[in-house]
């Protein structure tokens, strides 16, 4: 005699709910921002001609390990720094300034823990010998909506490049570091700036240094007075990588196009 089967009962699949998603994409997004990728933007013209005003690029978050600085609003608050390591001099890092630690500056490692820095009539003197310096010819810095025709202690050099373009012309060096590392400096005028140290970088600490040398509130300037001081390791926030969106200032939110028309193609991409 046969036996009827009885019916399996149905399983119902659980969608996701809209919270969970959330969640988990606010997870991932945490994970990529504070552990491997930060975005940041350059808002002013201290890093020119290596950086230009209007730049995005993404932070490399493992280059030196993690500190409390690495994470947004700087939790968890750990102590010290994990899978730490020092940079290279000549890297090009952002920071989080002593004394204003809730902002982020890019700046160039140039002495690091127990190295003597100083400057000699825009010379740099790393460890009692000077730093290679050439000048090249000048560097022809496009004028836009975010880039005026910034100079310090000199009357502005524009050149016409035609159709309306124009550029502002800063006096150029080619500098190379002890380990080979090649970068273009900018030395507009004979500043304050140009004459310092010597001092010995203490330890845990880095000295920083922008590109335009007459236009950086840097390791050169105490926290008390605007500038950067010598940068604690821990306050590391990562290695510049590369450029992902570059614009010149003229683009509107009401105006679509102008998203298109205001970028920087020729810088996207570029890396450090």
């Amino acid at each position: 005699m046969a036996t009827a089967s009885l019916p399996v009962p149905q399983t119902k699949s659980k969608k996701p709910s809209f919270l969970g998603s959330l969640l988990r994409f606010a997870i991932i997004a945490w994970v990529l921002r504070c552990l491997l990728l930060e975005p940041f933007f350059i808002p002013s013209g201290s890093m020119q001609p290596t950086m230009a005003i209007g730049d995005y690029l993404f932070v490399e978050k493992w280059s030196y390990g993690y500190s409390r600085y690495s994470f947004l609003w700087q939790f968890p608050p750990i102590g010290g720094r994990v899978l730490g390591s020092l940079p290279e001099r000549g890297d090009v890092v952002v920071f989080k300034p002593p004394g204003r630690e809730q902002e982020s500056w890019v700046k160039r490692v140039i002495g690091l823990p127990g190295d003597t820095v100083a400057v000699d009539n825009g010379v740099v003197i790393l460890n009692g010998k000077p730093v290679e310096r050439v000048r090249v010819a000048d560097a022809a810095i496009r004028v836009s909506a975010n880039s005026p025709c910034r100079t310090i202690g000199m009357a502005p050099q524009v050149q016409t490049l035609g159709h309306g373009v124009e550029a502002c012309n800063y006096p150029a060096y080619m500098e190379k570091l002890p380990s080979g590392k090649k970068f273009v400096t900018l030395d507009q005028s004979d500043t304050s700036a140009d004459h310092f140290g010597p001092v010995t970088v203490p330890a845990d600490t880095v000295f920083m240094m922008g590109d335009n040398r007459d236009d950086s509130e840097d390791s050169r300037f105490s926290p008390s007075i605007g500038g950067a001081g010598f940068v604690p390791v821990d306050h590391l926030v990562g290695k510049v990588g590369f450029i992902f969106w570059s614009t010149d200032g003229s683009a509107s939110w009401v105006k679509p196009w102008t998203w298109f028309s205001a970028l920087r193609t020729d810088r996207m991409g570029h890396g450090y």
